[in-house]
């Protein structure tokens, strides 16, 4: 219940309707949190293989990319995609898979001859950080963009 002299504040502040600004759905004020952090699909979400930020309608054909990617297992000297990474590694004896002159073994010859890897969690940090730095950019641009076409109008 809401008295009547409040009624007007009250639709206003919480029935109204207003449009996302990242979809343009329109929903009722309230919704629009929850909308804005769960719902939209043009909301930013991050790649669980890569870190990386996108909206959420593009994720799943970006992960199942992403995910067959792979990296060596420090263990086993296998090639694992991502996907199964975690299921390898509860998995893995660390018992070396030599297959006849595979490319991994040439590969790990390489690797022994030259300089450290870099760290892949080292590098997708850089990553996060330069692309939260592009995206801040971004959306600085954006606000700015927006607010300007508001006066105009």
């Amino acid at each position: 219940m809401v008295p009547k002299k409040h009624a007007e504040e009250h639709f206003l502040n919480t029935h109204a309707p207003v449009s996302c600004s990242l979809c343009n759905e329109m929903m009722e004020r309230d919704i629009l949190p929850i909308h804005k952090g769960e719902n939209c699909p043009k909301r930013i979400v991050t790649c669980e293989f890569c870190e990386f930020p996108l909206p959420a309608i593009d994720l799943a054909e970006h992960q199942e990319v992403c995910g067959n990617r792979t990296e060596l297992c420090n263990l086993c000297n296998r090639y694992i995609r991502l996907r199964e990474r975690y299921n390898h590694e509860t998995r893995c004896t660390g018992v070396s898979d030599h297959n006849a002159g595979s490319s991994r073994d040439v590969r790990a010859a390489e690797r022994e001859q030259g300089g450290p890897r870099r760290e892949a969690r080292e590098f997708s940090r850089r990553r996060l950080l330069f692309t939260m730095a592009i995206t801040g950019i971004a959306v600085l641009l954006g606000s700015l963009f927006f607010q300007r076409k508001a006066e105009d109008t």
